[in-house]
C-alpha cells in the first residue's frame, strides 16, 4: 500500500462504547492524534476550539475526513483465533468434535511445519481481519515454534495488534503422532523462545505485538508440561490462553483425570492468573466465576463457536455481573466467519435463547431458560467487541478517548449494493448504528487505521 501524508486530524462523526451498557454518539467531531498514534483531544462540534483546529489541520494536510455518509467505528478486539484453521473455516461444522478435529483440524495444523504455507495462509488472514475492522487479534499459532513466530512479524507488517501463542499439545495418548510437541521440555523450551522472539517483534511493531502461553486445553497436554507453563507463566508476567470448560466431553474428561472441573485444574497448574485469556466458558459456575473475578481472568465469548461445539450458551450477563472481565471471539475456525460483526449478532442471538430455553414442546417455564437478565443488547455486545476485549487484555484501546490507541474503521452506509440508510425513516443515532452492526458487509468498511496509520484502503484499489 502507498503512504500518503499521515492524517493528525480525523473529522466526522463516530460510534463508541465508553461504558457497558451505553453508547456515545460524537457528531462531527474533531479527534487529533499524536505521532504515535494514541488520541490527544476529542474537540465536539459544539467547542469554540473546533474551527481554529480543523483549520490548522488542513492547513497542515493532515485531516482527514470521513465524508458524507461515513462513520467511525473503533477497530475491533478480537480475543479468540486459531490461525492455522483459517483454511478450514466453515467446513465441517455439522460433524462431531473429535471428527471435526481427527479428520479435518489436526491434519491441516500440521502442514504449519512448511512455513512457507504458513506465510501464504496468514498473510491472507491478517489482511482478511482488517479488512473487516479487526485492529487487536489473538492467536493461537500451530504447535511450531518458526510458523507461530512468522505470524507475528506478518501483523506487525501489516500493522495489525497481535497477541501470538505457539499450541502446546504434546500428551502422546490424546494427539497423533505426526502432529504434537516431542516432549514437554521441549514444549517448554519452545515457548520461552517463541516469548523472547515475539517480544522483540513487540518493540519494533508500531501496533505492538505481545507473546501469550499457550495450551491448547487440558485434554492434550501432559501434567508435566501444564505445571511448566504455568511455571513459565509466573516468571514472565506473559499472557496465558487455553480452552476452559468449553464443552461437556472435555468438562467430563478434565473431572476424571483430577477429580475437579477445568478452571481448579489451571488454576492449580499456575495458568488462571491476571492476564489470562480463557475461551468458551459456557459451563463455568458461579464459585468459578467469582475465583475468575478475584484473579482477573478474562473470558473469551466465543457465540457462534458454542452453537456448534458447545451444547451451551456462556451467561454473559451473570459474568459480567460478577467482574468477570469479557471480550469477543470469533474462534476460527469453531466459528465460521472472521467478521466480528457476525459475532457481535450471534452474541446478542443467543443469549435471547439462553433467556427463555429452546423447546417449544415444554411449558415456559420448563423449557431451561434463565429468565429476565440474561439477554444482551446489541450496545453490550458492540462493547464487548471493542471496550471489553481491550478490558480483557488490560490495553487501552478501542474507543475514542484521550490516551486510547487512535484504531478506527470507516463505514460507508451508502454502497450500491448495502445501502444502511433506511431511507431516512428512524434515523436517531441508535437506529444509524444498529443499521451498521446487524447489516454492514465487508463492502461498506472502505478504510482501517491501526495506531493512527492506514492499513486497509479499500477505495484506494
Amino acid at each position: 500500500m502507498e503512504k500518503a501524508t499521515q492524517p493528525r486530524a480525523f473529522y466526522g462523526s463516530f460510534f463508541h462504547t465508553p461504558e457497558y451498557g451505553s453508547f456515545e454518539y460524537l457528531e462531527r467531531a474533531l479527534i487529533e492524534v499524536g505521532e504515535d498514534g494514541a488520541i490527544e483531544r476529542v474537540i465536539a462540534h459544539d467547542d469554540p476550539d473546533q474551527a481554529a483546529a480543523l483549520a490548522k489541520a488542513r492547513e497542515a494536510g493532515t485531516l482527514y475526513e470521513l465524508g458524507e455518509g461515513r462513520f467511525g467505528l473503533p477497530g475491533f478486539v478480537d480475543i479468540h483465533i486459531h490461525s492455522p484453521q483459517w483454511p478450514q473455516a466453515a467446513l465441517a461444522l455439522d460433524e462431531p468434535l473429535y471428527r471435526w478435529l481427527d479428520e479435518r483440524t489436526f491434519p491441516l495444523e500440521s502442514k504449519f511445519a512448511d512455513v512457507d504455507f504458513a506465510k501464504e495462509v496468514y498473510s491472507d488472514l491478517v489482511d482478511q481481519l482488517l479488512a473487516r475492522g479487526s485492529t487487536t487479534a489473538v492467536y493461537l499459532g500451530s504447535a511450531h515454534l518458526e510458523a507461530t513466530v512468522a505470524l507475528a512479524e506478518i501483523c506487525a507488517e501489516h500493522g495489525q495488534r497481535a497477541l501470538v501463542g505457539k499450541t502446546v499439545m504434546d500428551d502422546p495418548a490424546a494427539n497423533p503422532d505426526y502432529y504434537r510437541d516431542a516432549s514437554p521440555e521441549q514444549a517448554v523450551r519452545d515457548t520461552e523462545t517463541l516469548i523472547r522472539e515475539v517480544e522483540a517483534i513487540g518493540r519494533k511493531s508500531r501496533a505492538g505485538a505481545w507473546p501469550v502461553i499457550t495450551p491448547r486445553f487440558i485434554p492434550s497436554c501432559t501434567d508435566e508440561v501444564l505445571r511448566g507453563l504455568g511455571n513459565l507463566a509466573e516468571s514472565t508476567g506473559a499472557y496465558v490462553q487455553t480452552h476452559c470448560n468449553e464443552g461437556q466431553w472435555e468438562h467430563d474428561v478434565v473431572l476424571e483425570r483430577f477429580g475437579k472441573t477445568d478452571p481448579y485444574a489451571l488454576r492449580d497448574f499456575g495458568l488462571l492468573r491476571e492476564h489470562s485469556i480463557m475461551a468458551h466458558c459456557p459451563y463455568l459456575t458461579e464459585e468459578e466465576g467469582e475465583m475468575f473475578a478475584e484473579r482477573g481472568v478474562a473470558v473469551a465469548h466465543c457465540p457462534t463457536a458454542n452453537s456448534y461445539f458447545s451444547s451451551a450458551v456462556a451467561p454473559i450477563q451473570r459474568f459480567r455481573s460478577q467482574g468477570i472481565h469479557v471480550g469477543l471471539g470469533t474462534d476460527i475456525s469453531g466459528g465460521y466467519s472472521p467478521s466480528m460483526y457476525e459475532n457481535i449478532r450471534q452474541a446478542v442471538l443467543v443469549s435471547r435463547l439462553l433467556e427463555t430455553g429452546v423447546n417449544a414442546q415444554l411449558p415456559p417455564e420448563e423449557r431451561g431458560g434463565l429468565g429476565e437478565g440474561t439477554r444482551l443488547s446489541l450496545v453490550e455486545s458492540f462493547w464487548l467487541a471493542t471496550a471489553g476485549g481491550a478490558e480483557a487484555l488490560g490495553l487501552p484501546l478501542a474507543t475514542f478517548e484521550p490516551g486510547r490507541a487512535f484504531d478506527l474503521q470507516v463505514i460507508d452506509v451508502k454502497r450500491p449494493d448495502s445501502d444502511l440508510t433506511g431511507f431516512g425513516v428512524f434515523d436517531e443515532p441508535i437506529d444509524r448504528l444498529a443499521r451498521i452492526l446487524y447489516l454492514s458487509t465487508p463492502d461498506n468498511v472502505r478504510q482501517v487505521f491501526s495506531q493512527g496509520v492506514l492499513v486497509c484502503d479499500k477505495d484506494a484499489r
